[in-house]
């Protein structure tokens, strides 16, 4: 993996306030953020101070926490939100306004002569005041990208730490991301920030793209939460960052600290942990097949691009259904520290497979077979009696 120097602003507590069923506490806020902060993320990004009065004292809550990760509010591209958020006592602050032609028309109504314009008076104040300034396009992969050029110049010769682009509605490709991020690169001197949602099923190959195209920042949510299918998965980053580079990712951030984290927050906001979910869903280092089971048992790699262990995580070899192999069954036997020959142990394997062609079976199903047949018990099962055949390694 080329990418060497990237840093995670985690939205959970911006972006993420914007799910359906995200309706945080001033406690549960505080839980989160000591939570990543934990984890090593390197920003977060709080709500704007002007959406509620809540909302300000959250951020002043979190501000005097005195988190490692640096604190960051998102506001609009006005004079009198910058000052509002300079007075929480945040790192940084976020501008951001709509440049492509549909939020022109139909939300702010400005030029991009005027968002220049516009841009130029709050980040010539937002420098003034020594924080941290990232400058953001919204919308940018619907916008003309000569009328982004335009503004990402100009912000970038004011001295923003980071421009920012914004996959908002998730229509960017892969292609796309890198193709915008490596022609900007070639035009800004600052960091840039990608902002990728998922509507499309885009936001982590998007938000990786740009890391490749020399992006050098990325923001997450926890779990992906955020306006309407969120974006770029926390876990889901992490994961793809960490298949190329697991040294680099081991460094920076600590890792089984993710399990806790999204087991919180869908707790918070009401929804299970997605089955298939990267690194934490229930399924992730689960193997089944028994071609899979075999070499996963020799070696792991051969089946696993990411080490549970790692992650705080334990992998799991399901055997209890007509697909298990042979190979699978001794494991099980020997964790369970049953003396137990091959060939014993293939007989037994094709009474399983048997099994499971008549009904579900479960591990205890499973575990009282091989109890059963390592003290010498008969086994009644109908499907014994249907005859054993042969069990090859699959």
């Amino acid at each position: 993996m080329t990418i060497q120097n990237f840093a995670i602003i985690e939205s959970t507590l911006r972006e993420g306030e914007q799910f359906v069923n995200a309706f945080f506490t001033t406690e549960q806020k505080i839980r989160i953020a000591t939570l990543l902060d934990a984890f090593g993320v390197e920003y977060l990004e709080l709500t704007s101070p002007c959406a509620s009065p809540q909302s300000e004292a959250d951020i002043r809550a979190i501000v005097r926490l005195g988190l490692k990760a640096k604190i960051l509010t998102h506001t609009r591209c006005t004079l009198e939100d910058a000052r509002r958020a300079v007075d929480t006592g945040v790192d940084g602050v976020d501008v951001v306004i709509g440049t492509s032609s549909y939020l022109r028309q139909f939300s702010h109504g400005k030029s991009i002569e005027e968002i220049i314009d516009m841009a130029s008076e709050v980040v010539s104040y937002l420098k003034e005041q020594g924080v941290e300034v990232r400058f953001s396009t919204e919308d940018s992969f619907r916008s003309d990208p000569a009328d982004l050029f335009r503004v990402y110049e100009a912000v970038d010769k004011l001295g923003v730490n980071r421009v920012g682009i914004a996959d908002t509605v998730g229509v960017a490709t892969p292609l796309q991301v890198y193709n915008l991020v490596r022609e900007l690169r070639s035009r800004v001197s600052c960091d840039i920030e990608f902002h990728g949602h998922n509507d499309s099923g885009c936001a982590i190959a998007n938000a990786y793209m740009a890391l490749e195209a020399g992006a050098t920042h990325v923001d997450t949510s926890v779990l992906g939460i955020g306006e309407r299918n969120g974006i770029t998965p926390l876990g889901g980053l992490i994961a793809r960052l960490y298949s190329l580079n697991p040294d680099l990712v081991r460094r920076k951030y600590n890792l089984p600290l993710l399990r806790e984290i999204d087991r919180v927050v869908a707790e918070l906001v009401g929804v299970d942990i997605p089955f298939n979910n990267y690194i934490t869903g229930f399924a992730a280092f689960t193997h089944k097949a028994g071609i899979h089971a075999k070499a996963i048992l020799n070696n792991p790699s051969t089946y696993e691009i990411l080490r549970p262990e790692d992650f705080g995580m334990t992998r799991y070899i399901h055997i209890a259904h007509r697909l298990t192999g042979w190979n699978a069954v001794r494991h099980r036997a020997e964790q369970l520290g049953l003396n137990l020959d091959d060939a014993t142990i293939k007989r037994l394997t094709a009474h399983i497979k048997a099994l499971a062609d008549e009904r579900a079976l479960t591990l205890d199903d499973v575990d009282r077979l091989l109890y059963q047949w390592a003290n010498g018990e008969p086994l009644d099962e109908p499907a014994l009696t249907a005859g054993i055949r042969e069990v090859q390694e699959a």
